[in-house]
């Protein structure tokens, strides 16, 4: 490799993974950089330019119908026209009744309550609040601890901040954070297993990892384990490996402490089931969901509670001492009830089953021999490719380089035209590239060839122009 490799600026875009942030006449009057999108139908975002960019991502794995779906904006005006908001604390609506009661049915009874709020963060700091006032209700205000795991992420506000582990994400609000948050490794067994460590040898390390956690904090001070069954932004599309969670969830039970899922980016049937458990053979205590929940036509995301929260919450005739203006929402409830019911009557899991197999073996057939892949996972609709220097040693390109930063960024130039979701951290400390595709549920075997072979077409055009030496067309 060269290693005069010019270095990216990384004040320039340190954290951003949104659709584009390539300079270009399209800016908004901030000169934000950003490229103006004036229409989205199926598969495709239209610019002011008339270029097409094929959607590869959804954003960050948000747009789980595609864009444009006339009938869920149809429930949305709807919606709005019937009544558009109420305050939660004192009124309700049809559409958050139905709603909840979706959640409860499609979940088999076992949560029996939902808070409707509007974004990842949110329900994730919702999340950690209601498992500390469970506690409360108990008698055991001890518990004020969590446990969670390096290169993870659960938001960006400061107390999910606080819980997760994404390196670069944290930095600048270090000083900030909360100090009652243990972190252990995750489960990345491309970097952590040890030679010749069978999956039962590795659960078994990692679960003593945890339980040296619990040990360390004082295990009665252990309010809850917080982990994504699939990681996403923070890892790149990262599984675990089988048992890894049922071993988890059994330390947690072990000391009395709660089982927080967050499926924020990785649940809502991105992996192939309604809920990324539902291939674990475990149930959480509190789950929060959201981007495909509402697909991103409204901002919706939801605090779900389990039959085991909410009997000790009525047996103290509590309230759940939480709340947003916005939460709750009746459009925000109709348009996510829609979604769902989409997906259902559309058979869309089967499809994100068979679509996301495709997408497997065609990333495998064209990449698992490239110099710099390192590693493909995912599961379902949710796939990640780690980029590294050396593949043998599985050494990460230098930080400052925001490999996949180049590449999503090459990706989105014609003649590529393709919108892929990139991140940095991988490998540890802020290090190690991934780049995620994450295409709609409904999307065919057709979009699939060509998400594959724009993005192999990429791939081969920045490492090409990276190993001469020349620039990759980038304004830093």
């Amino acid at each position: 490799m060269n290693s005069s490799w010019p270095a990216t600026d990384l004040n320039s875009n340190p954290t951003s993974s949104t659709v584009s942030t390539l300079p270009t006449s399209q800016q908004d009057s901030d000169h934000s950089g950003r490229i103006l999108v004036v229409e989205g139908k199926g598969n495709y975002l239209t610019l002011e330019d008339g270029r097409k960019i094929l959607d590869g991502c959804g954003g960050a794995a948000v747009a789980c119908l595609g864009h444009g779906v006339k009938e869920v904006t149809d429930a949305i005006a709807a919606q709005a026209s019937t009544i558009s908001y109420v305050p939660w604390g004192f009124l309700d609506s049809q559409s958050r009744r139905d709603i909840n009661a979706w959640i409860s049915q499609t979940s088999g009874g076992h949560f029996t309550k939902a808070w409707i709020t509007s974004s990842g963060s949110e329900a994730m700091e919702g999340s950690i609040k209601l498992a500390r006032e469970y506690f409360v209700w108990k008698g055991e205000p001890q518990r004020v601890n969590y446990i969670a795991r390096e290169e993870s992420y659960h938001g960006i506000t400061l107390g999910v901040l606080s819980v997760g582990g994404h390196f670069n994400r944290r930095s600048p609000f270090q000083p900030l954070l909360l100090s009652n948050i243990q972190h252990i490794p995750a489960c990345n067994p491309y970097r952590q297993r040890l030679s010749g460590e069978t999956d039962e040898q590795f659960v078994s390390r990692k679960a003593e990892e945890l339980e040296q956690a619990f040990l360390k904090a004082g295990p009665d001070s252990v309010v809850a384990f917080i982990a994504e069954p699939v990681v996403g932004a923070a890892a790149g599309c990262l599984p675990s490996v089988p048992g890894y969670f049922k071993a988890l969830k059994a330390v947690c039970d072990k000391y009395g402490a709660l089982f927080i899922l967050d499926e924020v980016m990785c649940g809502m049937g991105r992996t192939g089931t309604l809920h990324a458990w539902e291939q674990e053979g475990v149930v959480p205590d509190i789950q929060a969901i959201g981007k495909g929940l509402g697909g991103g036509f409204q901002p919706a995301s939801a605090i779900l509670a389990s039959k085991k929260i909410v009997q000790v919450m009525q047996a103290k005739n509590a309230t759940f001492t939480h709340g947003h203006t916005y939460m709750d929402h009746p459009v925000v409830c109709a348009t996510a009830l829609k979604v769902q019911e989409i997906i259902k009557r559309d058979n869309l899991l089967e499809n994100v089953k068979v679509q996301g197999s495709r997408l497997e073996k065609l990333l495998r057939n064209r990449l698992q021999n490239h110099p710099h892949v390192g590693d493909i996972r995912g599961r379902g609709l949710f796939w990640g490719i780690e980029l590294v220097k050396d593949k043998e040693t599985k050494k990460p390109f230098e930080k400052n380089l925001q490999i996949a930063h180049r590449v999503h960024e090459a990706a989105l130039h014609p003649p590529y035209s393709l919108a892929v979701y990139y991140g940095q951290g991988c490998a540890g400390q802020g290090t190690g590239d991934h780049i995620m595709i994450m295409p709609a549920y409904n999307v065919t075997p057709g979009v699939v060839d060509l998400i594959v072979d724009r993005f192999v077409a990429v791939l081969d055009d920045v490492f090409g122009k990276l190993e001469n030496g020349s620039d990759v067309g980038l304004k830093n």
